[in-house]
């Protein structure tokens, strides 16, 4: 099993954007310094539910103060950018990063984000499936063109190209020089490109993704019965897309399923935790929302939302933690977790949360 930490760079009422920023920052080093495996990414524009607007650029960041951790989006949200633009920095990221970067892409929501960006509604509802494949191209081409409903271009030369072997990252102090040409080392492995993944939170995306190939990233708000159902419709859709059980099988070894994680000495300090910090800071950043076409939309009850997280997640003491990302990779096949460990909206309770997740609960897991 893989851990890793889920962060949205959350801003908790009565918290500046700086504050916010700095703690999912200390947050990803901290992580590292704990053994996780890696770090994920949200953004979001306009709302305080998250003040990162670009995970790709927070990416970066990271993989510069890191050595070891991969770090991935979760997501960047596809309709509100140019596949192409995209793209180009995940392949960016990639080469210079030793391979440690996964770019994680989902549709969003219908916000006034698209209105802002200039991509329109029908950028969210119809136009994710022919995104998807043109970003897809691009990172495994030496040349792109397209002629699609959306994109239309003549055919350009992919720079710099993402399916090339990443070079091998330095050592700290280290320096790169005419030694490392045609290096390959570990990133070797990761030749052909950085992993892709799709958020699914319906069946036409978990089929859209089988046909591309990629693995899912599975939302933190579904139980395992629901996450076990997807895993299973992804099976079959691949089938009818004439992909080989071996190819099913390395694809579905890369699912992951985001949840929340909250190590204390006992569940109900856990909860409680969550309980005085959570609820606040879903109605704050959620209510913040808006539309990008006044469609009414309903929001989960704050406090109702929080308990069910409680209920379904790791939160408590740290064999609670390990027995229920046990049983939930039991049920459903995932195996790889992106963890929120800023629940309780305090710094250095999230450093905490970090720290005892990787030498009280990774452990248990082995």
């Amino acid at each position: 099993m893989r851990t890793g930490a889920f962060l949205l760079a959350a801003q908790f009422p009565g918290q500046g954007h700086a504050e916010a920023l700095d703690r999912a920052v200390s947050a990803a080093v901290a992580a590292e310094e704990a053994g996780l495996d890696s770090v994920w990414l949200a953004e979001h524009h306009f709302v305080p539910y998250g003040v990162c607007p670009s995970a790709t650029t927070l990416a970066a960041l990271l993989l510069g103060r890191t050595q070891r951790i991969r770090v991935g989006t979760a997501v960047s949200v596809l309709p509100t950018q140019h596949p192409v633009s995209l793209g180009e920095q995940a392949a960016l990221l990639h080469l210079t990063s030793g391979g440690r970067f996964t770019l994680g892409v989902g549709r969003g929501g219908p916000w006034v984000d698209l209105d802002v960006f200039g991509t329109g509604v029908d950028a969210y509802e119809n136009g994710f499936a022919e995104s998807l494949e043109l970003l897809l191209r691009w990172l495994r081409s030496a040349r792109v063109g397209a002629d699609g409903p959306r994109y239309r271009f003549p055919e350009v030369a992919v720079v710099p190209r993402a399916d090339e072997h990443p070079l091998p990252f330095p050592a700290p102090g280290g320096r790169r020089g005419p030694e490392y040409a045609g290096a390959r080392g570990p990133a070797a492995a990761t030749a052909g490109g950085p992993p892709v993944m799709v958020a699914c939170t319906s069946l036409g995306t978990v089929r859209l993704a089988a046909q591309q190939g990629v693995p899912m990233l599975l939302g933190m708000h579904s139980g395992d019965e629901d996450k076990a159902g997807m895993v299973a419709a992804y099976r079959t859709a691949a089938r009818e897309a004439g992909r080989t059980p071996d190819e099913i099988d390395r694809i579905e070894s890369e699912h992951m399923a985001a949840g929340v994680a909250q190590v204390e000495d006992s569940g109900a300090e856990a909860k409680r935790v969550l309980l005085k910090s959570m609820p606040a800071w879903f109605h704050y950043g959620l209510s913040a929302h808006r539309t990008v076409d006044g469609r009414e939309r309903r929001m989960r009850d704050p406090r109702e939302y929080t308990e069910l997280l409680c209920g379904l997640h790791a939160v408590g003491t740290p064999q609670l933690c390990a027995d229920r990302l046990a049983a939930t990779a039991e049920r459903t096949g995932v195996r790889r977790f992106a963890l929120l460990v800023e629940g309780s909206g305090d710094r250095e309770s999230t450093l905490r949360n970090v720290e005892r997740l990787g030498s009280e609960v990774l452990p248990l897991l082995l």
